[in-house]
């Protein structure tokens, strides 16, 4: 069965996302997935090359998650394992990570080779629900 575009995103806090880290599809089958703020709660490095192999080679992520441009490093700390602990370092209860610059990096170590950015901005902040200043990253193999 070919399928062309997988949405992955959270249902609820404290959900969890179990196929991400293996999507139970063949390789090459999807020409788009849209992953909407799910990497920070998973481990992404798993996730973002499961997601490259099931992608066709003109197959694009379009990928949001929370990141802050003036960290040069994405925040992680395994030992913070407590919901308020983590709330407090990473901004919600059930996220590992806060992404810094270097998220880009981390997309392209998966198998990605190219990366498109759009920033919301302007009318579209409120035309499409977007975060002022919030990326979008739009992936290709």
């Amino acid at each position: 069965m070919y399928r062309k575009c997988l949405l992955i995103w959270r249902v609820a806090k404290g959900d969890d996302v179990p196929h991400i880290e293996g999507i139970d599809l063949p390789t090459g089958s999807l020409n788009t997935v849209i992953c909407n703020h799910v990497l920070e709660h998973v481990c992404d490095s798993r996730a973002l090359k499961e997601i490259c192999r099931v992608l066709s080679d003109t197959g694009r992520l379009v990928a949001s998650v929370p990141i802050v441009e003036g960290w040069e490093h994405t925040y992680e700390n395994e030992n913070i394992a407590a919901p308020a602990e983590r709330e407090l370092h990473f901004g919600q209860s059930d996220h590992v990570r806060y992404y810094g610059r270097d998220f880009r990096d981390r997309v392209l170590e998966a198998g990605f080779s190219n990366i498109e950015e759009v920033t919301a901005e302007g009318p579209n902040v409120a035309a499409y629900g977007l975060l002022r200043g919030e990326k979008i990253f739009i992936c290709g193999k």
